[in-house]
């Protein structure tokens, strides 16, 4: 696997618009599979009830080409690790120095322990519309969100 040293931009997009972008550092691109390190990219902190993201906090993120969701190691200002938090998105496209993602609204957490995986905003992706828009999509969201949920219970999401 190659290392690059570029960095990179992540865009992340929502129902056709960019929801938010930031730079991130590249840490291996194998062609299938895109891994880099970015800082906390949201403004102040955000407390979801189970996980706060706030100043401070890192992750390490990998983006498949190939596969439907990202996975996002979280990890504290002092090193510990929070836990994952994967989005289902549309399969990663990186032109240059820009990935790109397509959030499809399901989310899933896991705590670091394993002891805690929500399955998150599944009545955002039913009111999308996407069953109806691109069922072949909407399937394969669903499919993508049981993976998490079983790669999440076995204990196989990725940890640097």
């Amino acid at each position: 696997m190659s290392v690059p040293s570029a960095d990179v931009e992540i865009h992340l997009r929502k129902a056709g618009r960019t929801k938010i972008r930031y730079p991130a550092a590249l840490l291996a691109d194998d062609g299938t599979l895109v891994t880099v390190r970015a800082p906390w990219a949201g403004a102040g902190v955000r407390d979801f009830g189970f996980v706060r993201f706030e100043p401070g906090d890192t992750f390490v993120e990998h983006y498949g080409r190939d596969r439907w969701y990202a996975v996002k190691e979280v990890y504290a200002a002092d090193g510990a690790l929070k836990g994952w938090y994967c989005d289902v998105t549309r399969p990663a496209v990186r032109t240059g120095s820009v990935v790109t993602v397509e959030d499809l609204d399901l989310d899933l957490w896991c705590s670091a322990d394993g002891g805690t995986i929500l399955r998150l905003d599944e009545d955002e992706f039913a009111a999308s519309g996407l069953t109806a828009t691109d069922p072949a999509a909407a399937a394969a969201a669903l499919r993508a969100l049981s993976d998490l949920e079983r790669l999440a219970g076995e204990g196989l999401l990725p940890r640097s």
